[in-house]
């Protein structure tokens, strides 16, 4: 009977520990936008979660980020990317629209799903990409500089472009966990 009771217990205190570091999780993982985020990602058929990371990744949520390169905005875009997504959309430009979140992720999500086919649907490849540059991961493939494979990371010549694959994965995976049982749906408000 004392067992069943100190098991019961201990299965609690996990329990509201794992609920705990969720909660503290969700602090230093924020899911800002979320319904942007859930509406652009389903137009273009991404899991909303990587959509999450990647702007964790490249911006920290900060809609006024302007990297030393230039890249603008939440997802970082470069203006003349975004530029040429806007213009593969039909939609005007300006490089405002760079700092408005809903223009931002539009775009950023359009891209990298452009990104995803034109490498076979190989996200990984879309990242480093997204990243070091469509131009420069297919010499890298062509050359044999890197096998495209995630455990090859180390042979990408960039390491800013290493890095923010690394980054971008792990992160991927810390809101897989934080954020798996939430409703994606563009409405929801969790």
């Amino acid at each position: 009977m004392r067992y069943r009771v100190f098991y019961a217990l201990l299965i609690l205190v996990i329990f509201l520990l794992m609920s705990s570091l969720k909660a503290i999780g969700r602090h230093y993982y924020p899911f800002d936008y979320r319904e942007l985020i859930c509406r652009y990602a389903a137009q273009q058929s991404l899991d909303p979660l990587l959509v999450a990371a990647l702007i964790k990744t490249e911006s920290n949520y900060r809609t006024d980020a302007i990297s030393t390169r230039g890249a603008v905005g939440l997802m970082q875009l470069m203006p003349e990317t975004a530029r040429w997504v806007a213009a593969k959309r039909g939609e005007p430009f300006n490089a405002a629209l760079l700092f408005d979140p809903e223009a931002n992720i539009r775009f950023g999500t359009w891209y990298l799903t452009h990104l995803r086919q034109e490498f076979g649907g190989d996200t990984l490849l879309a990242l480093a990409a997204y990243n070091g540059g469509r131009t420069n991961v297919k010499k890298w493939l062509e050359e044999q500089t890197w096998t495209g494979r995630a455990i090859d990371l180390d042979q990408v010549p960039f390491p800013e472009t290493r890095q923010f694959i690394r980054k971008t994965i792990w992160t991927y995976r810390i809101y897989t966990y934080l954020y798996q049982k939430v409703d994606f749906t563009p409405n929801s408000r969790q």
